[in-house]
């Protein structure tokens, strides 16, 4: 069998690029159990409740939902089991020093293959305010109603 090349998509937390202002984003790998690994290869996982927590020099990602696999026997996995992330001493402790300052948590934003290995990518963020979303809403709003107004000009051009 041919090794995997490129980056499949799994699952994206919109939501949390919505809910908090994104500082800085990092890439891990997981700590996965077979049965784990093939749900994900059917594409199926939630990132919606999950969070990053650090304890005792080790990052754990808590909360990610993993379906059993349906295949699976009593070697199953549970669901929402906390799963350690492998990353670097130095970024570990430099999450760890950002995340005592008020406001600032670790979410993840994405699950995906990589060449054939699960990955996450975690980000380091600070909480919007409400009137923060509604600015972010609207600036979005803005940029989109622009671009339909240029590429309206531009077919009126060629007619």
């Amino acid at each position: 069998m041919a090794k995997e090349t490129g980056r499949k998509m799994i699952a994206q937390n919109k939501k949390a690029r919505h809910d908090y202002l994104i500082l800085d984003t990092y890439e891990c790998g997981l700590v996965l159990t077979g049965t784990e690994v093939k749900s994900l290869r059917q594409g199926r996982a939630s990132l919606a409740d999950g969070f990053v927590q650090i304890d005792g020099n080790e990052a754990w990602l808590h909360n990610v939902h993993i379906p059993e696999y349906s295949q699976g026997t009593w070697t199953n996995h549970s669901a929402r089991r906390k799963r350690k992330l492998l990353m670097h001493r130095v970024e570990i402790d430099k999450l760890e020093s950002k995340t005592q300052e008020a406001g600032h948590t670790i979410v993840p934003l994405s699950l995906y293959f990589k060449d054939g290995r699960a990955k996450v990518e975690i980000a380091l963020a600070k909480g919007k305010k409400e009137y923060d979303k509604r600015q972010t809403l609207r600036e979005k709003q803005d940029r989109r109603e622009t671009d339909r107004a240029v590429a309206a000009a531009k077919r009126r051009q060629r007619a």
